[in-house]
């Protein structure tokens, strides 16, 4: 959008060519160099870390995705699958969930499965405890009645769920092998020690946050451009008397998913945090928005313990909120 409001300023005929744009370029950095901000100087290992959190990231909405059109297929002729893995955390991405759809990929199937044999396949995924228990539920949920199709249609749609099924078990396999990465490589990282002390940041997200924001401190001067980077600052628009302040659009998608995660997690481990959401809710503010102001907060003080190396410190984070115990005479 630059480069094309660049563009715009010597020729409004909507011309294009190599030539034109090489020129373009070449105006930006001799005209405005100093106001773009150079590549950042991150060291080998953050942008190693870089790599492994942003393609485990990726992975992880490969896994929904793929999880979404399994869940979708089995909808139409399978609904029995469904129903006898809802209550269960993590529902069809659960290992045994995936080992028994592809053992009795259709109804039919599922119907002729035995106690035996639903014990060893839950052994096959690397269940431990209530076997037997559990082997009994699924016999009965698979042998209940439920919507059906015509028996070659529902082959067909059988043979679709494996490939489907594949998938799943691709991504699933990606994001836990590329989660164990970065977290081994995060660990190895000086920042690592500061990142997680923030209430809300594991060592997952303390990877993702750190392969954005990076580790070079000359990147972003004060606290207000990593919120603008991030999407926590909100962006103000003026015009003679009109003015309207609404979140920031343009920003690192993935560190403002990161922030939301982030900020929702640290509701129940830090009072602090709490004490902050609930205001800006009594204050008028939506669920997103509360949750972006405190994603702000909490980016601000993190830019201040990275520049100063302190860990996080509840007191003074959100000093208005923290109690102060009463000390002896």
């Amino acid at each position: 959008m630059a480069v094309a409001r660049y563009r715009d300023r010597h020729s409004v005929s909507g011309g294009k060519s190599d030539q034109g744009d090489s020129v373009v370029l070449a105006n930006v950095l001799r005209t405005d160099l100093t106001f773009h901000r150079p590549l950042p100087a991150d060291t080998e290992l953050a942008q190693a870390i870089a790599v492994l959190a942003r393609a485990q990231q990726d992975a992880v909405w490969d896994r929904i995705t793929a999880h979404n059109r399994l869940r979708s297929c089995l909808r139409e002729y399978y609904p029995g699958f469904l129903a006898a893995f809802e209550a269960a955390r993590g529902g069809i991405m659960r290992p045994e969930a995936r080992v028994i759809l592809a053992a009795a990929p259709t109804p039919a199937d599922a119907a002729k499965l035995t106690l035996a044999q639903l014990r060893g396949l839950l052994k096959k995924a690397g269940r431990r405890r209530g076997i037997d228990a559990e082997a009994a539920r699924l016999r009965e949920a698979f042998r209940a009645g439920q919507m059906r199709q015509l028996p070659l249609v529902e082959q067909a749609m059988g043979r679709q769920t494996l490939a489907l099924l594949r998938q799943l078990d691709a991504a699933c396999a990606s994001a836990e092998d590329l989660e164990q990465a970065a977290i081994e490589s995060f660990n190895q990282h000086p920042d690592a020690g500061i990142i997680t002390s923030f209430p809300g940041l594991g060592l997952l997200t303390g990877a993702r946050v750190l392969a954005e924001i990076g580790d070079d401190r000359s990147r972003f001067c004060d606290a207000k451009g990593l919120k603008a980077y991030a999407g926590a600052a909100p962006i103000t628009r003026a015009s003679g008397k009109t003015k309207s302040v609404t979140h920031r659009r343009v920003k690192n998608n993935r560190l403002n998913a990161t922030g939301y995660t982030w900020a929702f997690s640290a509701l129940t481990a830090s009072p602090g945090a709490r004490a902050h959401y609930d205001r800006r809710r009594d204050d008028g503010d939506r669920h997103a928005a509360a949750q972006r102001n405190l994603f702000g907060r909490l980016l601000g003080c993190l830019h201040r313990c990275l520049a100063t190396g302190q860990h996080y410190d509840e007191t003074i984070a959100f000093p208005d909120t923290t109690q102060k115990l009463p000390t002896a005479a």
